[in-house]
C-alpha cells in the first residue's frame, strides 16, 4: 500500500484548519434551511456556489432529483476516486439553542448531513490547490435523499459511478470523540426494512367485549411476541432487531375497534439474517391473529441494503488518519452500527469504505452521553469539520497513488 508521510498528512490538515471558517458558515447557512428528500434546492445552490471558482467540471440531475456531482481532473490521466455528501435534513422538529438552529418548523440537520455537504466543499477546495498532485480524477459526490428515498440508488442509474474505481464517505457522529476516526471492515451499518401488519378484528361496544375479537389485544401480544422473537429464533452473532414503533387502533374510549395497525423496522446484519427475520414476521402476525380468532395482512417493504467496506480501503483510511491526526486516532468499531446507510449501494459495485468521523460537542465529557443523530438535541463540535475536510482530501490522493500503483 502507497502510504501518505506525516508531513504531507500534516500539510492538509493545516490547510483543512485554514479553510475552517468559510467551511462552518456554509454548515450554518445549509442548517438553517434543511429541505427533505430528493429535491434539495436550496442546498445543492450553495454548493454550487461555493465550488463555482474551482476547476470543476459540474453534472446536474434532471427532474426531481437535485443531483450533483463535480470532477476535479489531475494534470495527468489515471483512476477515478468518489468522495461522497448527502445533502437532506430530518422530517424533525430541532430542540437546540443554536444561534442558526432550523428556521423551518419540523425539519432538521439532525443527521449531520449539513457538515457532510460543507466538509466535501472545503475538501474541493483543498484538493484544487494541490491539482498538480493528481493523476487521475477525483469525483464529488453530493447526494440528496439518503434519509429513506434512495438518492445514491438514483444517482447510479444517473451514472455517478461511471469510471470510478472506489469510493469513499465520512458520517459524523457525536458519540465519538472529536479527533478521532472510526470504522471497521466489513458489515459497518445494518440492512434496514419496513413492516406494517394489520389485524382484522371485530369491533363492539367496550362492555360486551365478548361480543367482539378484540384487535388491541391481538395487537398487544403481537408487540411482545415480535420483539421477542430476535432472542429465541435469531443467533445472536448474526443479530437483528425487530421494533415496533407505531401501534394505532381506535377513535373512542368506549369501542373496541374492528382494526388495530402496527409498523416498524427490521434490521440485519447478513442477507440470511434478513430473509429469517421477514419469515418469522410473517409467521407470527398470522398465527398470533389466528389464535384470536383474527386474521392479519402484512406487508415488508425492503430498505437499504447491509453497508459492507472493503478490507483494503478500511486500512488506507487508517494510515491515512494516522498521518492526519496522529498516531492512535484510528478506532476500531468490534461490532457494526445498526443504523442504515444508501452509501450501501455504492459499496455493491465498487471498493471503498464508509468511515465515522468523531465531532462529541466539547462541553460534553463522555461521547456516549451526547445526543446521538436523529435526537432533537444533536449537536457538532465545528472545529472537528477540518479533520473530515482533511481525511477527504487525504484519502482521495492516498488512494489515487494506490490504484495507479496497482495499475487501475
Amino acid at each position: 500500500m502507497t502510504m501518505m508521510d506525516d508531513l504531507a498528512g500534516a500539510a492538509i490538515r493545516e490547510e483543512a484548519e485554514a479553510g475552517l471558517d468559510a467551511v462552518v458558515d456554509l454548515r450554518r447557512a445549509i442548517h438553517r434551511e434543511p429541505e427533505l428528500g430528493i429535491a434539495n434546492p436550496v442546498t445543492i445552490g450553495r454548493v454550487g456556489d461555493a465550488l463555482a471558482d474551482l476547476p470543476l467540471e459540474v453534472h446536474r440531475g434532471e427532474g426531481e432529483i437535485t443531483s450533483m456531482w463535480a470532477d476535479l481532473k489531475g494534470e495527468s490521466d489515471g483512476p477515478m476516486v468518489l468522495l461522497r455528501a448527502d445533502t437532506d435534513a430530518l422530517p424533525m422538529t430541532e430542540d437546540t439553542d443554536l444561534e442558526f438552529k432550523s428556521e423551518i418548523e419540523g425539519r432538521a440537520h439532525a443527521c449531520g448531513h449539513d457538515a457532510h455537504t460543507a466538509m466535501l466543499v472545503g475538501a474541493a477546495r483543498i484538493l484544487a490547490g494541490r491539482r498538480a498532485e493528481i493523476a487521475g480524477t477525483v469525483r464529488f459526490m453530493f447526494q440528496p435523499g439518503e434519509e429513506g428515498d434512495g438518492g445514491a440508488a438514483l444517482m447510479i442509474d444517473e451514472g455517478v459511478l461511471d469510471g470510478v474505481d472506489a469510493a469513499y464517505a465520512l458520517h459524523i457522529t457525536p458519540n465519538c470523540p472529536s479527533g478521532f476516526v472510526a470504522g471497521r471492515a466489513g458489515a459497518i451499518m445494518a440492512a434496514a426494512d419496513v413492516f406494517h401488519i394489520t389485524v382484522n378484528g371485530a369491533g363492539g361496544h367496550a362492555s360486551t367485549p365478548h361480543f367482539t375479537t378484540d384487535p388491541v389485544t391481538i395487537a398487544a401480544h403481537l408487540v411482545t411476541a415480535l420483539q421477542t422473537m430476535v432472542t429465541r429464533e435469531i443467533h445472536a452473532f448474526e443479530p437483528a432487531i425487530v421494533s415496533v414503533t407505531q401501534l394505532q387502533a381506535g377513535t373512542t374510549t368506549n369501542v373496541i375497534p374492528e382494526k388495530a395497525h402496527l409498523a416498524g423496522t427490521i434490521r440485519s446484519m447478513a442477507p440470511h439474517t434478513r430473509d429469517q427475520a421477514h419469515l418469522a414476521v410473517d409467521r407470527i402476525a398470522h398465527q398470533v391473529a389466528a389464535t384470536f380468532n383474527a386474521t392479519a395482512e402484512v406487508r415488508i417493504e425492503k430498505g437499504y441494503p447491509v453497508t459492507v467496506n472493503h478490507a483494503g480501503p478500511v486500512e488506507l483510511v487508517k494510515q491515512v488518519t494516522r498521518s492526519v491526526l496522529g498516531e492512535n486516532r484510528f478506532l476500531e468499531l468490534p461490532f457494526p452500527v445498526m443504523g442504515a446507510e444508501d452509501f450501501s449501494y455504492l459499496l455493491e459495485k465498487v471498493p471503498g469504505a464508509m468511515s465515522l468521523l468523531g465531532v462529541c460537542p466539547d462541553h460534553i465529557e463522555n461521547s456516549l452521553e451526547a445526543p446521538a443523530c436523529h435526537s432533537n438535541k444533536m449537536m457538532l463540535h465545528e472545529p472537528a469539520m477540518a479533520n473530515g475536510m482533511a481525511i477527504h482530501a487525504a484519502t482521495a490522493l492516498a488512494a489515487l497513488d494506490e490504484l495507479r500503483a496497482a495499475g487501475a
